[in-house]
């Protein structure tokens, strides 16, 4: 047999090699909107492997303020550190960000025990539902409320709270599906109420006013504690995001 025809098989084995790297490229890139959720943090610039890509973003903060930034894709490490220097506050690493792929990234703990700051990545989903219908996802960011949760999204004139929970026993660092509930024709929009899981009394309850017959709309809605309080915050952060 020929040298070349020798040759053949290994050429054949190193060009799959070479497309199954490229395929897994790392440097592919994915598209993420971070939210600063570390009650004990001041502002943050936040780096992914070692690039600063975000830069004085406070508590409760959403940068970019619409829409998302581009940035490595694979298996990342996030980065904290003192808005406008060297200082690093926490570094937590393995956070998987599939290319192509939108996220809502929110970042929480407590950099008093920085081991404690994790990086929750929420894959989005921002294809307009039919007209008429409201499209709500939760993201439990708040590591000194009672966990799990249950969450009941009702009309806001709809009394009273009765089993099964709209979403039953979210964890800390849990995201839930979207849920798909009609527009409210009342315009009252609709009351969410954070309890206990297994209890009817609420945390706390909060009115949303969304939605309307002729679109589709989406809210993402974040439970994170008080600034510097190891508290549930009574009030979601609210994501608009589809209409």
């Amino acid at each position: 047999m020929s040298r070349w025809l020798k040759a053949l098989p290994l050429a054949l084995a190193v060009a799959t090699l070479s497309l199954m790297t490229t395929g897994c490229n790392t440097t592919s890139q994915a598209k993420i909107r971070l939210v600063h959720a570390i009650q004990d943090a001041n502002a943050l610039d936040i780096a992914i492997n070692g690039t600063k890509e975000f830069t004085n973003i406070a508590f409760m903060q959403l940068q970019p303020p619409s829409g998302y930034k581009a940035v490595p894709g694979g298996v990342d490490t996030f980065q904290g550190y003192l808005t406008g220097t060297p200082t690093q506050i926490f570094s937590t690493s393995n956070v998987k960000l599939f290319a192509g792929t939108e996220y809502t990234v929110v970042a929480t703990g407590f950099i008093t025990n920085s081991s404690s700051v994790l990086i929750i990545a929420a894959t989005d989903t921002n294809t307009v539902p039919p007209n008429g219908i409201i499209d709500f996802r939760i993201i439990n960011a708040s590591p000194s409320a009672p966990s799990p949760l249950d969450i009941y999204i009702q009309q806001a004139q709809v009394q009273g709270l009765t089993p099964p929970a709209t979403i039953s026993a979210l964890p800390y660092q849990g995201v839930s599906k979207y849920i798909s509930v009609p527009y409210n024709t009342t315009g009252a929009g609709y009351t969410v109420y954070v309890c206990p899981a297994g209890s009817t009394n609420p945390l706390f309850r909060q009115t949303i006013p969304v939605g309307g017959t002729s679109l589709g709309s989406i809210r993402t809605l974040i439970l994170t504690d008080q600034q510097n309080v190891n508290q549930l915050n009574p009030q979601f952060m609210i994501l608009n995001d589809v209409n």
